[in-house]
C-alpha cells in the first residue's frame, strides 16, 4: 500500500524562525517527514510526500481549492492524506468530496509539529490509520476525532470540532 502525503499548508507544518522583528512563522518542510523518521523503520507502508502549498488555511483561495482538488485527482494513488490548517480544513474538504475511488484525509493539528506539546504525532497517526482501512470518501482527522468530513462541525468562538448532534 502507497500513500501520498500532500502538504498545503496550515499549523502542523509551522516553523517560527526568529527574525530581526522579532518572532513570525513560516510554514517549513512537511512535518510529516519528521514525524515519519522517529519511527522508522517500524513504517510497513509505502509513501511519497508532495509539497504542493505552504500556505496558512486562512489565506487559502479558490484557486488553491482547485488545485488541490485537481492534483488528488490527477495523482495515481487511491490513498492521500493532505496536510491542512483547521480553519478552513472543512471548506477544503467539501470541495473534493465527488472524487471517485480515493480515500482522502485532511489532517490539522492545533500546534506546531515543532511543539513539545503538539498533538500532529497523533492525528496524523489516525489518518495514517483511516486512510489504510477506510473505504473511499473524504474525512478528517483533527483534535483526536476521525470521522466523514461532513459529519463534523467547528465552534467559530473556540475553535472546537465536534461531531455534528453531539
Amino acid at each position: 500500500m502507497r500513500i501520498l502525503f500532500i502538504q498545503t499548508g496550515g499549523t502542523m507544518d509551522k516553523d517560527y524562525p526568529h527574525s530581526h522583528q522579532g518572532w513570525a512563522f513560516e510554514i517549513g518542510a512537511p512535518a510529516v517527514i519528521r514525524i515519519l523518521k522517529k519511527v522508522r523503520p517500524q513504517v510497513h507502508f509505502q509513501y511519497d510526500v508532495m509539497p504542493l502549498l505552504k500556505k496558512d488555511s486562512l489565506e487559502l483561495t479558490a484557486s488553491d481549492r482547485r488545485l488541490i482538488r485537481e492534483t488528488c485527482q490527477e495523482v495515481h494513488t487511491d490513498r492521500i492524506i493532505l496536510t491542512h490548517g483547521t480553519d478552513t480544513l472543512l471548506q477544503t474538504a467539501s470541495v473534493l468530496t465527488d472524487i471517485p475511488s480515493k480515500v482522502i484525509v485532511l489532517v490539522g493539528a492545533m500546534q506546531p509539529e515543532r511543539f513539545t506539546d503538539s498533538d500532529a504525532d497523533l492525528q496524523l497517526g489516525m489518518a495514517i490509520g483511516a486512510a489504510q482501512t477506510l473505504a473511499p470518501g473524504v474525512y478528517v482527522s483533527v483534535q483526536g476525532l476521525l470521522a466523514p468530513w461532513d459529519k463534523l462541525k467547528r465552534d467559530p468562538q473556540t475553535g472546537a470540532f465536534s461531531l455534528k448532534g453531539q
